[in-house]
């Protein structure tokens, strides 16, 4: 049974952007509602979408290197800052500084990491790249399941953050012993240490999310079609099981140590939670959804957003903003009607993109419209 309660609605009060993309400067300031952009192709309608993902832990909804975001004819410095103020009163605000290779990280004013973002702000989103998730590599897959294991434990990313610096830095000590170099053992067995105790971390996290989610999915959500979850892991694996935490934890160190000569030789770890997958299946069909129609595709990927906004709000008391670039286009008059319906339950500040202002007709006057052209947002006329 998930229950919880938690402080009020998630959403985004004013939305401030400088040399971000096509914007020089913007300020937009909403309400708590759902909020459609419309206009056409090129206005600069994803681009407030992508600022938006920033507020939370990662590269963003399109994993643009920090040297691509900033606007072009802003200067050489390559800075840009995006920043919010949130339906609580806090403020974030990110960005890149002339200068620094890194993007910087605010909190009510006070420098902060990026993994930090997460106790704050919790995002999920969908886009057209994302209608190949279940044909393509594992990656990407991967990438969305720890997006829904952030708002579940938003202690998740601190842990992936670590396990990945240990997994960086063990690879390069590797490298150094291939290169003929000693190789400090004793530091390669806290590498290992470290990739044991933090990717453990990360496979409990992506499990307990992954056992939430199927819970939620293989109900079904209106007309979106019932799902089924889980993580492909050899960690994973070992929890589910029924192994706990320092045990699997002792299996995965073990396992490391005896990877040593293999990892060296293929330049990588070849083993651990950064190899794992998610495995999504069409439950009324018993198929693998890559095995599905485009269409079908996308309703089930709009079907885990919806599950994972309900179990957040149910774990939290707060639904995640949702990002939903292009969406409402790919769905038929019955879902998308659905779709608003459950954003509006869920209590869920959407933000919406497409180029058709009549798809959104089904709002009403739920949601807030304002129409975006040439990089300048105004307020839809009633």
């Amino acid at each position: 049974m998930i229950s919880g309660t938690g402080p009020g609605r998630l959403a985004i009060r004013r939305l401030s952007l400088a040399d971000f993309r096509c914007y020089s400067q913007l300020r937009l300031d909403t309400q708590s509602r759902p909020v459609v952009l419309t206009g056409p192709n090129g206005a600069g309608k994803t681009n407030l979408l992508e600022a938006l993902s920033f507020l939370v832990p990662g590269r963003g909804m399109r994993r643009a290197s920090l040297g691509e975001i900033a606007r072009h004819g802003s200067g050489d410095d390559g800075s840009w800052a995006v920043a919010a103020v949130l339906e609580d009163g806090g403020e974030i605000g990110t960005g890149r500084e002339a200068g620094n290779e890194r993007r910087s990280v605010r909190l009510d004013g006070q420098p902060a990491k990026p993994a930090d973002l997460a106790a704050r702000l919790s995002a999920l989103w969908l886009t057209p790249a994302m209608d190949r998730l279940f044909s393509e590599g594992a990656g990407g897959r991967r990438r969305f399941l720890d997006r829904l294991a952030f708002g579940i434990a938003p202690g998740h990313a601190r842990e992936a953050s670590a396990y990945e610096h240990a997994m960086r830095e063990r690879s390069r000590l590797l490298k150094v012993r291939r290169e003929g170099g000693a190789g400090d053992p004793s530091w390669l067995a806290a590498l290992e240490d470290g990739m044991a105790r933090h990717g453990v971390a990360v496979a409990a996290n992506r499990v307990r999310a992954a056992t939430l989610l199927d819970e939620a999915c293989r109900r079904g959500i209106g007309p979106f079609p019932a799902a089924r979850l889980a993580v492909v892991g050899e960690v994973e694996g070992w929890l589910v099981e029924g192994q706990e935490p320092p045990q699997a934890e002792d299996g995965l160190r073990s396992a490391l140590t005896r990877a040593r000569a293999r990892d060296e030789a293929a330049g990588c770890a070849t083993m651990g939670p950064h190899r794992s997958d998610l495995a999504v299946r069409h439950a009324a069909k018993d198929l693998a959804v890559g095995q599905c129609s485009t269409g079908e595709q996308k309703a089930v990927l709009v079907a885990i957003v919806l599950a994972q906004s309900r179990v957040q709000a149910a774990l939290t008391g707060r639904a995640p903003l949702l990002l939903l670039d292009e969406v409402v286009a790919h769905l038929d008059q019955v879902r998308r009607a659905a779709l608003f319906d459950e954003l509006c339950v869920l209590g869920a500040q959407s933000w919406m993109t497409g180029t058709d202002e009549l798809l959104f007709d089904g709002f009403g006057d739920r949601a807030q419209f304002f129409r975006v052209a040439e990089a300048s947002v105004t307020p839809r006329e009633v």
